[in-house]
């Protein structure tokens, strides 16, 4: 072997597969979908998980492990000791103030005030939920509660009243 045959036959781009263009092309007459069968029809695309028609696929063969609760609701809390470090005295306390400040990010339901850390501050908290040590530390600092209405309930069974 010599120095110039290392990079002989290696092209940067590679030509596309021209398909149906003739039986000379190797790739012609079926269009390299083979004979018969739904494979053939075009449109056709086959799941990821398709096993042919086995009788026990391979999704039906591993059990399933875990719970997912769908109609759980998402809390997120926030802590009085980080509260205390972005706030000024004075200030509200709302989802959007926590969110503008970089507190409160992603989708939830719910917003609760968890009680760790010191608070100084008089504020205004509007929150759906308080931990007992924090309603006790906010207005021991003076401040002021206001419960937001959470949303509503979620029925599970409409026939039963």
């Amino acid at each position: 072997m010599n120095i110039h045959d290392v990079n002989q036959g290696i092209r940067k781009y590679k030509n596309r597969k021209r398909i149906g263009r003739g039986p000379g092309s190797g790739h012609g007459k079926t269009s390299g979908r083979g004979h018969k069968g739904q494979g053939q029809i075009s449109g056709w695309k086959q799941s990821v998980v398709f096993e042919s028609g086995s009788s026990s696929p391979l999704v039906r063969r591993i059990p399933k492990r875990g719970f997912n609760n769908q109609w759980a609701r998402e809390v997120f809390a926030v802590n009085l000791g980080s509260i205390e470090k972005l706030f000024e005295t004075g200030e509200e306390v709302t989802i959007a103030t926590l969110k503008a400040k970089g507190l409160a990010n992603g989708r939830f339901d719910f917003l609760k005030i968890l009680s760790q850390g010191n608070l100084t501050k008089k504020l205004k908290f509007y929150a759906h939920k308080y931990s007992a040590a924090a309603r006790e530390k906010i207005s021991q600092a003076g401040g002021e509660i206001v419960e937001l209405p959470g949303p509503a309930p979620v029925v599970k069974n409409k026939q039963k009243s």
